[in-house]
Parts: structure tokens; C-alpha cells; sequence
């Protein structure tokens, strides 16, 4: 056989492996599709598809419709959830997570660590929450005085990361305060915020506080019912001034309405709690200026997370409100840990004390739909950072909180999903084409009581399925090694 002979033989044998090659390539990409039929899909955009469709490949969603309507990847495999309900994870932009060690039902600062902010983002996933921001978080700044904390960058290892079973993760620094003043508590969180006295002080902690990318500032403005000091209109206008040169937005927790107003029109993007709150109702002032900052499209885009929950559940006291004995509460804390944060506490509320949890409830809830109907967006955030703050479980009270303030299933849950992603940058918080393919499968329909979204299947995160039942069984047996010590 002649060289050139011998050549072409070679090259039609190689030819054929690589068609071969060619051929079975379709048959692993086969696999990688999966198409999700005959749920009840919450979009998480305010619509509803029933009887839907929808198709996850690499962690995404690539098409959603009705069934039949969708053109389907060959070989795609097919899961029917006929008779369940499908909506998006949820999003919470308030969160102080990392401190707990939920187990021994204590918090330090040397509880911080990867692997207990993994744990977090795990019990946040278990219960249907795809992504977080962490408010007040514990990372190496500037001390104030010429030195740094050395408190490390657990938070800004973690958030470069997709960690499996785990809620997504950002963070938006340890917070701005006047000395003390920042979040209260347990002593390992009250340091942990720049403490600023001075306008040069303020300027100078913005300018360090940015070099860590934060998602936003957040500060503190509450003189904890006049007993403390706390940053003064100059300081909080400084922050704002000096944030938003870096292009940084800033968010806080304040308590007054003098304070709201200035800072609505000093330019705050967010406020962590109802802005005005306590006792004080917005008034036409305070709205005129939050729908002035929206026509004049400066800044328009304000938020704000509720953190109603724990007055919401006080509204419950003098007996033992049902969820208390939720699977879902219990799968992630014991029940001991329940009955001491939660069932002696509000079973022992006097008739006295549930009215007035009721009369402040009220009126905040009134305060926030003022301010929400103005133009200041509702996002989910849970304010978890105590023990009595239980992580992952109060995201579904949060969305109860919003109901009973007056917002409807469907709009309590674009606020925790999209609006929250939307205003955090995930790319999550819909099921639509192009993201995350995060989403949770319930037994019930949340449209029609809202704490349906506690009957929970299924969680998805990135098109995998989390190993619930394995999660829970860890975290009872960390809880039977804890109490056998």
C-alpha cells in the first residue's frame, strides 16, 4: 500500500472515532436536562402558570410555559410534581449570621468561622432560602485608632463561593455606629461596627469600609429609647455623602422620623426595619418626600426589610400559636431550644402585653404600608442574629409578618424573592430563563395561606436537589451530643 493510501486509511479511521465520539456525545447531553411538569408555578414575578413547564439545564432554567408548549431538549428527563406548587428560594437582605452556635444556643465572636457560616447557609437552604446578605458581620477593619481588628475574611472567602446544599452568600461589612450604639444584644456583635464619633471619623471609616466591596454600608441611628448616643444627622449625612462618591449604596436601622426624612433626602438607598416606627407614623411629609425622590428618578430605587416577625409572633401571646410545632421548626432545633426562646415566653404574655404587641404591631405595619405605597420597595430580611432568631425558619414568618400587614400572598413573595434579588444583585429570586434554577416544591398552595410556603417537599438550588432528610438528621444529632455533655 503506498503512502498516500496508508494515509487516507488513517485518516478515515480516526474520521470514524471521532463521529463515533460525535455520535455518543449527545447521549451524556441527554442527562443534563431535566423538564419539571403539572405544578402550580409561582414565577416569583406576580404571575401564575398552571399546569406548567419548565426546563433546568446546568443549574439553569432554560425555558418555562404551560406543558406541551415547551420545546424539549432530546432525551430530557421528566419529573411530574402534578398537584404540587412551585416558587422560587427566597431572598433575605437582613440577616447576622455566623455568631450562633445554634447546637450549644450560644454566640461569640470565635463562633465565626467558615464552617459555622456554612452551617447557616445550609439551615437557610434546608428551609427554601437561595441567597443572603450579611448585615454586621464580623471582618478586619480599620480600629479607629491607627491599628486593625485582625477579625479576618471568613465573610469575603465565602461569598466567592457556591457551596453545595447552601444558600448563596454576600455581605455588606461589619456596619458604621456611634461607639456601642450599633447592634445590641449579645456583647460579641456590640463592637463589631466602626465606631464613629467625628465627621473625619465617618469619612475615614467609609473610605476603609469600601475597600472590602460590601454590597451596601449599614448603620445604626437609634438612641435605644434615649438611653445612648447615636450618629448624629452630620455623621449619617457624611456617611451618605462619602458612600455614594465610591458609588456605595448605604443602609439603616433608624427608629425616628426626623432622621427618616433627612435621610431620604440625603439619599439612603435602604433602611433595615420600618423607617419610621415605634410609635410614630409616617406622615404626608415623609411620603411626599420618599414619591419627590422617585419623579426626580434620584435614587429611586429605595427598599426596606420589615423585620416585623418577633412583633408579629408577640400578637400571638397567651397560648401556643401553631407553628411552634412545625416539622419544619423541629427538624433544625430542638425541642427545648423552641420551648425557651418562644413557647414559655409568649405563653406567659399577659392579656396586657399581647394588646400592646398588638397596638405596636399596628401601627408599624401602618407606617409601613405609608411608606411602601410611596415608593419604598418591601425586600424579605429576617434579622436574624440572636438565639431566639431562628435562621431559616423566621424567613417563612417574615413572609406571614408581610400578610398580616396588609400585603397579599402574591405580593409577599415577589417582595421576598425577586424584589430582594433585584436589589442585592443575585441571580436568583425567579423562574425564568437565564437563572438559577433555585425553587421549592410545596405540598400546599401559598396563594391561598400564605404559610403554605412551610410545606415544604422539595428545595432546589442551581438544579440540584438538597439532601433534607440527611440535613436534619445531623443537626438532631448535634443537638443529642450537646445536651449528653
Amino acid at each position: 500500500m503506498s503512502r498516500s493510501k496508508r494515509m487516507s486509511a488513517w485518516l478515515r479511521a480516526v474520521s470514524g472515532v471521532i463521529l463515533a465520539a460525535a455520535f455518543a456525545l449527545p447521549t451524556h447531553a441527554q442527562t443534563s436536562a431535566t423538564i419539571y411538569e403539572g405544578a402550580r408555578l409561582i414565577t416569583g414575578s406576580g404571575g401564575t402558570i398552571e399546569d406548567s413547564a419548565f426546563v433546568v439545564e446546568n443549574g439553569r432554567f432554560t425555558q418555562v410555559g404551560r406543558r406541551g408548549e415547551l420545546q424539549l431538549p432530546p432525551g430530557a428527563a421528566r419529573v411530574d410534581l402534578s398537584g404540587k406548587t412551585v416558587m422560587p428560594t427566597m431572598v433575605d437582605l437582613h440577616g447576622h449570621f455566623g455568631f450562633q452556635n445554634i447546637p450549644a444556643g450560644a454566640m461569640s465572636k470565635e463562633t465565626f468561622t467558615r464552617e459555622n457560616l456554612i452551617d447557616h447557609l445550609q439551615r437557610l437552604a434546608f428551609n427554601g432560602v437561595g441567597a443572603v446578605v450579611g448585615v454586621g458581620d464580623l471582618v478586619d477593619r480599620a480600629d479607629m485608632k491607627g491599628g486593625r481588628t485582625g477579625w479576618g475574611d471568613v465573610v469575603l472567602r465565602v461569598r466567592d463561593e457556591v457551596i453545595p446544599n447552601a444558600a448563596l452568600f454576600k455581605t455588606s461589612g461589619p456596619g458604621i455606629a456611634w461607639p456601642g450604639s450599633g447592634a445590641q444584644g449579645d456583647p460579641s456583635r456590640v463592637d463589631v461596627a466602626y465606631p464613629v464619633t467625628t465627621v473625619e471619623e465617618a469619612r475615614a471609616a467609609v473610605r476603609d469600609y469600601v475597600r472590602i466591596k460590601p454590597e451596601f454600608i449599614k448603620i445604626w441611628v437609634d438612641d435605644r429609647g434615649g438611653r445612648k448616643p447615636t450618629l448624629t444627622p452630620a455623621l449619617y449625612g457624611a456617611i451618605l455623602d462619602e458612600a455614594h462618591k465610591f458609588n456605595v449604596p448605604v443602609a439603616v436601622h433608624n427608629v425616628k422620623q426626623a432622621d427618616a426624612k433627612e435621610m431620604v433626602r440625603g439619599g439612603m438607598e435602604g433602611w433595615l426595619h420600618v423607617p419610621v416606627r415605634e410609635g410614630e407614623i409616617a406622615d404626608d411629609e415623609m411620603v411626599a418626600l420618599v414619591k419627590d425622590r422617585v419623579a426626580r428618578n434620584d435614587r429611586p430605587s429605595m427598599w426596606m426589610t420589615l423585620s416585623l416577625i418577633t412583633e408579629w409572633m408577640n400578637t400571638k401571646g397567651g397560648g401556643r400559636p401553631d407553628f411552634l410545632d412545625d416539622p419544619l421548626l423541629r427538624a433544625a432545633y430542638s425541642p427545648q431550644q423552641i420551648e425557651q426562646y418562644w413557647g414559655e415566653p409568649l405563653r406567659k404574655m399577659t392579656p396586657e402585653q399581647v394588646a400592646r404587641a398588638k397596638s405596636r404591631f399596628e401601627s408599624d405595619a401602618r407606617s409601613a404600608m405609608r411608606v411602601r405605597a410611596a415608593g419604598i420597595r418591601v425586600v424579605g430580611g429576617t434579622d436574624t442574629g440572636q438565639n431566639r432568631f431562628l435562621i431559616g425558619y423566621f424567613n417563612h414568618l417574615d413572609l406571614e409578618s408581610m400578610v398580616a400587614m396588609g400585603m397579599t400572598p402574591a405580593e409577599a413573595i415577589v417582595a421576598a424573592t425577586r424584589d430582594g434579588a433585584e436589589i442585592a444583585n443575585f441571580n436568583t429570586g425567579l423562574v425564568a430563563a437565564g437563572r438559577n434554577a433555585d425553587f421549592i416544591v410545596l405540598d400546599a398552595n401559598p396563594l391561598e395561606n400564605i404559610s403554605n410556603t412551610r410545606r415544604i417537599n422539595k428545595v432546589f438550588l442551581r438544579g440540584q436537589e438538597l439532601p433534607r432528610a440527611e440535613m436534619a438528621a445531623r443537626w438532631q444529632a448535634q443537638f443529642r451530643q450537646t445536651a449528653a455533655k
